[in-house]
């Protein structure tokens, strides 16, 4: 008995400590919003593919403009003198320096040139308005990182403020446990009560201790998860500050179908399912001729300023003959590209759909779960109280005692749980319809 009090104090003293430990940063739903949209990693990796995007349009519009190239060059050349001597031929060299440098000569050069596409079936075209497509794309994408985080956050926040109501529960529960116990005890040594009895009420406190420790343990976990859905590099000691009520219940059924249209992950399949059809243009405006404009200027000489002008302007005229087969392949990719964005489109667009409907139905299941719970704790302590009352008296045998007592610690944890699970149930129904991090504007 002594070894089971001292447990029992130095335990609740460690979770009172670290209780206050806890305290260190408190943070609002709010705060925890505001820090995860400056400092979540995923979110600077969706907008660093919205660059790309916009760089690979740029790439691709470069074709239209003029490509322009500057080139110079000094040549030296040096031509090896040949002696006849009878039927035979002899390499004549270094018999002296003025031979060697006339058979050398030099040669310099600059010049520039300009070349302007001027047709190429559209493919440019048809390319540019699939990086258009694909910019938008990165967008939704974004969107869709940005109601993950969302989601990954609010569960960590809820997680984290269901912890630390349940620490309290469980210290109310300890010591209540450890009421029970004295009471007992004293019965057990008037002789009014078995060992049975005081060895089940020492097994329900040390099962209380336990549940103290573990809540504790839980709370430093989530406080790690809510660490990184914020997106900090540094573990802090955070308590969340806040309310278990669920605000978005929508009690109404609504119309998943119209909503699914909104959801930025179907926008953004759509999108690039219209990418893929430009893809599809583009392959096929391959077959077609590519004409440009070019001209150059520039100087030529053996002597350094060149002096000799030179100059061209034209046309020319690029279609290929034969290439292995490679337009007919690149058009069959594109169909298959086309085909497989099809198939995507429709499969999340149902996806979509069902998830609504499944979310939905899990909000309203666990909303309505809040109510029983909180209806069988408002039961379980009016039973308790009556109940300790009888059996101090010795109106009530242990047996149905403790069963009223085990009753009201179940549901205590229950209401608490079921709280944590409605919030978590909406905020996957707000991540269902495509809520983002925007979605909690002050």
């Amino acid at each position: 008995m002594k070894y089971m009090r001292v447990l029992s104090i130095i335990l609740f003293l460690s979770a009172t400590l670290l209780s206050r430990a806890l305290a260190e940063e408190t943070l609002l739903w709010q705060d925890c919003v505001k820090e995860a949209k400056k400092n979540h990693p995923d979110l600077f990796s969706a907008m660093e593919k919205i660059k790309q995007a916009r760089a690979s349009k740029e790439i691709t519009r470069s074709a239209y403009l003029p490509q322009l190239d500057f080139d110079a060059s000094e040549v030296t050349t040096k031509n090896p003198s040949f002696g006849v001597s009878g039927s035979s031929v002899e390499l004549v060299s270094g018999s002296s320096s003025g031979s060697s440098k006339s058979n050398r000569s030099t040669t310099y050069q600059f010049e520039i040139s300009a070349q302007q596409l001027l047709f190429d079936g559209f493919k440019t075209s048809f390319d540019l308005s699939a990086n258009e497509r694909n910019i938008t794309a990165s967008k939704y994408n974004y969107d869709v990182t940005s109601s993950n985080v969302r989601l990954w956050l609010r569960t960590a926040y809820s997680n984290l403020l269901s912890a630390q109501d349940y620490l309290k529960v469980a210290q109310e529960i300890e010591a209540r446990r450890n009421q029970s116990l004295e009471l007992v005890k004293l019965r057990y040594e008037g002789g009014r009560e078995h060992k049975g009895s005081l060895m089940t009420s020492e097994a329900d406190l040390t099962r209380a201790i336990y549940d103290v420790a573990q809540a504790s343990r839980d709370i430093y976990l989530y406080q790690r998860r809510l660490t990184k859905e914020l997106g900090r590099s540094k573990f802090d000691l955070i308590t969340a500050v806040g309310d278990l009520e669920v605000e978005d219940q929508v009690r109404m059924l609504p119309n998943f179908e119209n909503i699914a249209e909104t959801n930025p992950l179907l926008r953004q399949l759509i999108v690039q399912k219209e990418a893929a059809k430009f893809g599809l243009k583009s392959a096929y405006a391959d077959f077609f001729p590519q004409v440009y404009a070019s001209g150059s200027a520039g100087n030529t000489g053996t002597r350094w300023f060149p002096d000799k002008n030179e100059y061209s302007i034209g046309t020319s005229l690029n279609f290929s003959i034969f290439d292995g087969g490679n337009k007919i392949a690149t058009v069959a990719k594109a169909k298959g590209a086309l085909g497989q964005s099809q198939a995507e489109e429709k499969s999340g667009r149902d996806g979509v759909i069902f998830t609504l409907a499944d979310t939905w139905t899990q909000l309203q299941d666990t909303v309505d779960n809040v109510e029983v719970q909180k209806k069988t704790l408002e039961a379980a302590q009016e039973r308790a109280r009556i109940s300790a009352a009888e059996y101090s008296i010795g109106l009530l045998s242990y047996d149905n005692w403790i069963i009223i007592e085990d009753n009201l610690v179940t549901a205590k944890k229950s209401y608490l749980l079921a709280q944590n699970a409605a919030m978590i149930a909406e905020a996957n129904w707000i991540q269902a319809k495509g809520g983002t991090l925007e979605y909690d504007k002050e």
